[in-house]
């Protein structure tokens, strides 16, 4: 496993989202209040940038985009979405959210 340090507990408020770039890899950081998701930046749906459109309520992301659902929790779509969400291993050390960045998380897109 390759553990990184993404960044520290205060970094990303309680129900919001923030971006960071970790060894080439970008990764976005949702603060469940109780614990720390990560996932690749882009919806599943249509590459929309989820610093730009993504909504973090409890353990619900939405894009709101078009309104794909995910529990971050486990990353299984909810009500209109049509694909789960990749996340990355999180544990917190300390005050450090750390991830498993072994291999850069990516969706396959179909050609429409």
């Amino acid at each position: 496993m390759s553990w990184k340090r993404v960044c520290g507990a205060g970094d990303v408020a309680v129900n919001k989202l923030q971006k960071f770039t970790v060894d080439g890899i970008d990764i976005v950081v949702a603060n469940l209040g109780d614990e720390f998701r990560a996932f690749p930046p882009v919806c599943p749906h249509m590459e929309e940038p989820l610093m730009d459109s993504g909504m973090c309520d409890g353990n619900v992301l939405t894009c709101s985009k078009h309104l794909w659902q995910w529990d971050l929790k486990s990353g299984e779509k909810m009500g209109v979405a049509e694909r789960d969400m990749l996340l990355y291993e999180v544990k917190r050390e300390g005050d450090d959210v750390m991830a498993n960045l072994e291999k850069e998380l990516v969706y396959e897109w179909e050609d429409e």
